[in-house]
């Protein structure tokens, strides 16, 4: 992982400069790695941290007020300041610190100094000491939002930029302001990127979801059809096929849980498919040998009294010697002085 400080000076390169920085870096990873080194990904560790940082200069503590040796050692440190002599300001700003209570000027020019050696943890510190003791300190916050510019805090670096910009204007700080706000628009931008892919995401989840239930909707309102009998059931009153009439009486079977089972049997179902094949009535010696079956015989006397006997299919019941023209046939009038009188 590139460490944040670096990733921020990448920032500032043009995209070919970056690019090409990029892949030596890359080329460097990779050479590690074919020596047997580790890459930094594998290693815990803080990026905005570095060596300098793990010995971060003291801060002041009671009871020392040793204000004559204090001063002393903070015009040390204006000297070496002026000089550009970074570890000597450091040092002698280090020692008036502990030499008695220091004002918040003078941790927020140790941590200027701090910021010339590359040391953004430890300056970030002396500008929250600072802050503690004056919170309109405007170097305070203008060096601590440089601090955190480095660290790559850069929402925090631009708040603390645009207060101290607010107290004390500063041209210097213009150029890292823009920067900072750029990054910030840009930061801005791929969150409402990220927030209307999640929305998509939500949105066609959601309609999944939807068409999902109305399917389901769909097929449990669907009755269950058994399979139709080709030349519909004989005897039927309105001549019920497989087409559907047989719907309106599909109602009265399925409501009947013994018959829908026996439905089911394959041997049932063939023995009713037969029975209409070629259409018109079932013959009468098949229709006895099914109501003699123990399997399809149940079957066809329970459908029989549920459609009020389905005349035809077989029952054969007592017309009382007449046809449906009123006449008694011959062969069943035992005298023909019981013929009604037909004048």
């Amino acid at each position: 992982m590139t460490p944040i400080a670096v990733t921020a000076a990448l920032e500032k390169l043009g995209s070919s400069d970056r690019e090409l920085v990029e892949t030596y870096i890359q080329s460097l990873r990779e050479k590690i790695q074919q020596l047997g080194g580790t890459d930094d990904d594998d290693v815990e560790m803080n990026d905005a941290a570095t060596p300098m940082d793990e010995d971060l200069p003291p801060l002041y503590e009671p009871p020392a007020e040793d204000f004559e040796k204090a001063a002393e050692h903070k015009q040390n440190a204006a000297d070496a300041k002026d000089a550009q002599n970074w570890d000597k300001a450091v040092e002698e700003y280090t020692a008036a610190i502990v030499a008695a209570p220091p004002s918040a000027l003078v941790y927020a020019n140790r941590a200027y100094c701090l910021l010339q050696l590359g040391r953004a943890k430890a300056a970030e510190r002396d500008c929250d000491a600072a802050l503690q003791e004056n919170p309109d300190s405007a170097k305070a916050l203008r060096m601590r939002g440089k601090a955190r510019k480095e660290l790559g805090l850069w929402e925090e670096a631009l708040k603390d930029l645009s207060q101290a910009q607010t107290i004390d204007f500063d041209e210097g700080t213009v150029e890292d302001l823009k920067w900072l706000t750029e990054k910030h628009i840009e930061m801005e931008k791929k969150q409402a990127e990220d927030r209307i892919k999640e929305e998509e995401k939500l949105r066609k989840r959601a309609e999944e979801i939807k068409k999902a239930q109305e399917e389901a909707k769909e097929k449990s309102s669907t009755p269950r059809t058994m399979p139709g009998f080709p030349g519909g059931i004989p005897g039927v009153p309105g001549g019920m096929t497989g087409n559907m009439d047989f719907q309106s009486m599909l109602g009265g079977l399925m409501s009947d849980p013994e018959l829908l089972a026996a439905m089911q049997n394959p041997k049932v179902m063939s023995a009713f498919q037969g029975l209409m094949t070629g259409g018109g009535m079932p013959d009468p010696a098949k229709m006895q040998e099914l109501m003699s079956d123990p399997e399809v015989g149940p079957v066809m006397q329970k459908l029989m009294a549920k459609f009020g006997g389905m005349a035809g299919m077989g029952g054969g019941g007592n017309t009382g010697g007449y046809d449906d023209d009123g006449i008694p046939d011959i062969g069943e009038v035992d005298d023909l002085d019981d013929l009604p009188d037909l004048e």
